[in-house]
């Protein structure tokens, strides 16, 4: 048949759909279910996000229109000048939006005595502390950077806020700059009379910088933030060593051109900045103007200094299980009999350090092998790993240095794993290398066993608490040699493996993408009950997108879960009616990858590293796993039905590309609740299992000595 194709009407923009997502965190802060504390912590989310986007997404955009380049997105059609005007209109709604709950919120705080405020507002005795904090404190540590022939406007860092300054004299105005130091808190505490009062640094600059300025009047204040172009290039070709380019790179990011303008004009609502506008050769549509404080991100470290005071005020506390299908046994016994599931939060990451830190001090591990995007500041693998070396076993990590934001914490554990022994490989030229896996080579019983462990999220022992994210333990010899074939192309010099089980990209998965949703609609014409459902961060890739818009046409029902971008439009008639999109932004982070193909039956199931985005499947190199097990290919798709129920924290895709929270005559139902609900209950059920067999243990050992007495 020929397939309704290539309408940019069709199409999502990635970048609009991006700012669609953040709007749906920040929904969350204006979401009453949620407790106050966790409701500012979706601000400073929201926030902590747009930092990111403006700083890559959007400085690659002006790169673009600096060098003419207008070439159309090729799914809406839209030119890198139309997509920077579209950002700004959608993106200052959203910033509207987001001060309008910022303020709401902190009204919300004063009726539990807590109080953000500006010094002049302070009882006495209280701003007379604050003079005193701002002399001994706070003072010696501020430059004053005057602005005039003599002194060119500065080059101020990346995200800090500064104090802009008007002042005069006798002889005529003059222009300052004050940074706020990164050595100085951004917010100080005090009390009076049982209320807590809360004060920003830069509002305690502005109420004492005349004392930077001796002869001077101050005619005008006001805090402002620059963000700056952090997506430069990292010149891997030719680099002798990618480590030192690494760092040369990180020094160069700080420089980048500035991209963002933030002002706070709540003291003076006439500020324009267009002084500011010019010396940084930005443009009127790259100013934004708040009524609040600057960079929101203060709200994680506010809600922290305040959780013990009010715990009610926080999401009740869940503790991950024990993974259901370990159990109470040991990792390396249980996988010797059938693969391990392990799904995180809501059970416990734990049984993965402990794999790797058995791995260690076992005598009969050889080897030890494993991929490192983004771990932990303390990663307690990281020291697993330098204790295996140091204990003789070869040990191969391969450190992902070009991971964004995390470059520089990348290339501290590069050479602490080094100096322990370890062989540690720095990546692919051109690629990032974002696979989660794990090998662990040992002998059992006089013969070579290969452990695995393929995940979908990082090996990072903190964010998997706050990341839902899927894993599996396998001995499985078809995937182990895989893996020995993957780590052997990673680490030296041959053509890519023809993996047996495995699908690796640069290219294979969404070959693989492909191929399944041609074999589901082969299948759909001979039996008619087609089906796919594909959970994911992001769907971009034009090509995988237009296949599923042919299996929608063929009459194939689609569900997709996709927490962030989504490239297509659901539910336009004749067209992509079959589809159905969903997002469920929630207490967790979906991070979990899962992609199901019902094939009459013969259902196919695979986790995955890789979201369904042209830059996993062609610019890194990823990993597709297929699920062999059927008890964990039924708990799988129980838990994508979950999903499809959830009618409390799931909004729908409308074909218009807005989205609205799910509706249904279905009892109330939270994916994400419902998950820690059932994780606590095995968990219960689990420690009842392992109380009954030590109480028959201790009878077996008393009944014994009973018939010793005898």
């Amino acid at each position: 048949m020929a397939y309704k194709l290539n309408d940019k009407s069709y199409y999502n923009n990635r970048e609009l759909s991006w700012l669609r997502f953040n709007y749906r965190v920040l929904a969350e802060a204006g979401d009453t279910r949620n407790p106050l504390l966790e409701r500012l912590k979706y601000i400073a989310i929201t926030s902590s996000n747009l930092d990111e986007f403006f700083m890559v997404r959007v400085a690659g955009l002006k790169d673009q229109v600096k060098m003419n380049y207008a070439e159309p997105d090729t799914k809406t059609g839209m030119t890198p000048e139309e997509q920077l005007h579209g950002i700004g209109e959608l993106n200052r709604e959203n910033c509207r939006i987001q001060y309008d709950m910022y303020h709401e919120l902190m009204n919300e705080l004063e009726k539990l005595n807590v109080f953000l405020l500006r010094p002049h507002q302070l009882h006495q005795s209280l701003q007379d502390k604050l003079e005193k904090l701002f002399d001994e404190e706070i003072l010696p540590s501020l430059t004053p950077l005057g602005i005039d022939a003599y002194r060119p406007f500065p080059k101020l860092m990346n995200k800090k806020i500064n104090i802009f300054v008007d002042l005069s004299n006798e002889l005529g105005k003059q222009t300052a700059i004050v940074q706020l130091p990164t050595v100085i808190k951004r917010f100080y505490e005090l009390s009076h009379e049982g209320k807590t009062y809360f004060v920003l640094a830069e509002d305690i600059i502005e109420e004492y910088v005349y004392k930077l300025f001796n002869g001077y009047k101050i005619d005008r204040t006001f805090p402002f933030r620059i963000t700056r172009n952090a997506d430069l290039t990292i010149h891997e070709e030719g680099a002798a060593d990618l480590l030192i380019e690494i760092e040369r790179f990180l020094k160069e990011r700080t420089k980048g051109a500035a991209v963002r303008l933030e002002i706070d004009r709540s003291r003076d609502i006439t500020i324009n900045g267009s002084f500011l506008e010019e010396q940084l050769s930005l443009h009127h549509e790259d100013v934004y103007r708040f009524d609040g404080p600057l960079d929101l991100t203060f709200l994680f470290e506010l809600t922290d200094k305040l959780k013990h005071r009010f715990p009610k005020l926080l999401f009740k506390p869940f503790f991950p299980q024990q993974p259901k299908f370990l159990g109470n046994r040991n990792v390396y016994e249980a996988a010797l009999k059938e693969d391990i599931f392990f799904h995180h939060p809501y059970e416990s990451f734990q049984p993965i350090v402990e794999f790797i830190q058995q791995a260690a001090k076992d005598k009969n591990v050889l080897a030890i092998k494993q991929t490192l995007y983004r771990v932990s500041s303390d990663s307690p693998i990281i020291e697993s790993l330098k204790l295996a070396a140091e204990n003789g076993k070869q040990v191969t990590v391969l450190v992902e240095l070009k991971a964004r934001f995390d470059e520089e914490n990348n290339v501290h554990w590069a050479k602490e794993l080094e100096d322990a022994g370890c062989h540690v490989i720095y990546g692919m030229n051109y690629l990032k290398t974002h696979s989660k896996i794990t090998l662990v080579v040992k002998k059992v019983d006089k013969k070579i066993v290969k452990f695995v462990h393929l995940g979908t999220g990082n090996y990072n022992d903190s964010t998997a608490k706050t990341y839902t994210d899927m894993g599996i333990i396998t001995t499985d010899p078809r995937i182990g040699d895989d893996a020995v074939n993957f780590f052997n192309y990673l680490s030296g010099y041959s053509l890519k493996p023809e993996y047996k089980e495995l699908h690796v990209a640069p290219f294979e998965i969404r070959d693989m993408f492909a191929e399944r949703i041609d074999l589901e609609i082969e299948s759909h014409k001979k039996y008619g009950n087609g089906y796919i459902f594909a959970k994911m961060n992001s769907l971009t890739d034009k090509r995988i997108i237009d296949k599923l818009l042919q299996a929608s046409q063929e009459g194939i029902k689609v569900d997709l879960i996709i927490r962030g971008i989504c490239g297509m439009k659901p539910g336009i008639e004749g067209v992509s009616d079959n589809i159905r999109v969903i997002s469920v932004v929630g207490r967790f982070l979906e991070h979990s990858r899962i992609y199901y193909f019902y094939h009459n039956g013969d259902k196919k199931m695979f986790l995955s590293s890789a979201d369904m985005m042209t830059r996993n499947m062609i610019k890194r190199v990823e990993i597709l796993f297929p699920i062999n097990d059927p008890r964990i290919v039924e708990e799988l798709i129980e838990v994508n039905e979950l999903f499809l129920k959830d009618n409390v924290k799931a909004r729908m895709q409308m074909p218009d590309g807005t989205y609205e929270y799910v509706k249904n005559d279905l009892p109330p139902l939270s994916v994400q609740e419902e998950l820690m609900k059932r994780a606590i209950k095995n968990g219960e059920q689990k420690k009842t299992e392992l109380l009954h067999e030590h109480s028959n243990i201790l009878e077996r050992i008393k009944s014994r000595f009973r018939k010793q007495d005898v």
